[in-house]
């Protein structure tokens, strides 16, 4: 399997002009591409594919020798993000494919890297085609002869590079000793079938108060000027800060979780679906539900863990006796009457779930 490792990079001023200008060639060829498929669709009735676009790229670089400064391996990757819009779209996974702004591309990927990373003591380079060696923190070891990928990405605060590597799985185990059922919530994320319970952290909602404030500076700004370049990369530093302290709290759980247990045991989700109610969509979001399933999917296969999704039918409405309970969503007590048990609605989901892994294991 594959593992993205995330570090920061420490580019001098001249290789940061040169990975802002790959950016900027990147972005304008990704709109170009995508103007001439539009074009050839809507006025000819033809489909330029990925393909036939690649073809393409040696001679487009004669025609604009600007983009002999990016690697070949960048361009080719940018027509495949493209491509990947449009097949997302054919299948009904997104939306129809849209222009990109200077702030909606903000990475480009070596597909192919090779031998790519050179350590010193205190950290670590990498080494980017037509930018050179970049000193990057490399705070936690990785195989440098598995590296499938790097992917180079603009922040708010600084660039990072993510280091695909390829890594060994442990062998699958057939013991069921630990099992645990999880439930997860807007209030209690997530809880556990052993009866353990976590307060969601609320990121986003903490962060609020200072993000309406740095909003209401940023639509006070004049259009264009660099006060208003600054007041928008407060807000962008804001929203970043939470997305990293979610991706922390995460992976701390998710990594808690798998350690202890054999079988992990989850609901199918459709969280795309879910986010469609006004009323809940900013928690869900905030709780990063989907984010947490994948987490512990990947940690789970690669320590040999036994990974189980279950139908999210009625596993909020059902008793572990098996008798049907309903509740609405402001009762937060599983009381029934066929067997009296009386305890946390979410605990007993956990539990109602937990069954069903277990049954579909067996």
């Amino acid at each position: 399997m594959q593992i993205t490792f995330q570090f920061r990079l420490y580019p001098t001023p001249e290789q940061e002009q040169q990975m802002n200008r790959t950016l900027d060639l990147c972005r304008k060829l990704y709109n170009r591409a995508k103007e001439q498929r539009d074009t050839a669709n809507n006025q000819e009735g033809k489909t330029v594919t990925n393909t036939m676009q690649q073809n393409e790229l040696p001679a487009f670089k004669k025609e604009f020798p600007a983009y002999k400064e990016v690697h070949s391996q960048v361009l080719q990757d940018c027509l495949r993000r493209l491509d990947h819009a449009y097949q997302r779209f054919f299948r009904g996974e997104a939306g129809f494919p849209h222009y990109k702004s200077a702030d909606r591309y903000l990475s480009f990927t070596y597909p192919q890297p090779g031998a790519v990373t050179k350590t010193f003591a205190k950290g670590g380079y990498v080494y980017l085609p037509k930018i050179g060696l970049v000193r990057m923190r490399a705070h936690r070891p990785f195989d440098r002869a598995n590296v499938t990928q790097i992917n180079v990405k603009r922040y708010a605060d600084g660039w990072m590079a993510g280091i695909g590597v390829k890594v060994e799985t442990a062998e699958a185990s057939q013991t069921m000793e630990t099992a645990v059922g999880i439930d997860v919530g807007l209030r209690t994320f997530p809880a556990l079938s052993d009866e353990t319970k976590v307060n969601s952290p609320r990121h986003l909602r903490k962060a609020e108060k200072r993000l309406r404030r740095a909003q209401r500076r940023l639509s006070r700004k004049q259009r264009g000027s660099r006060n208003r370049q600054k007041a928008k990369r407060k807000v962008a530093r804001i929203h970043q800060k939470v997305a990293r302290q979610r991706k922390d709290f995460l992976h701390k759980q998710s990594h808690r979780i798998v350690r202890s247990h054999d079988l992990i045991a989850v609901e199918q989700l459709k969280v795309k679906n879910m986010i469609r109610n006004r009323r809940l969509s900013k928690s869900i979001s905030d709780a990063g539900w989907r984010k947490f399933i994948t987490y512990l999917s990947y940690k789970a296969e690669r320590q040999g863990k036994r990974f189980v999704q279950v139908p999210a039918h009625g596993t909020s409405q059902t008793c572990v006796c098996g008798a049907n309970v309903p509740k609405t969503l402001a009762t937060r007590l599983h009381e029934c009457k066929r067997c009296g048990l009386v305890q946390d609605r979410d605990i007993v989901s956990a539990k109602v779930i937990l069954q069903r892994a277990l049954e579909i294991a067996a």
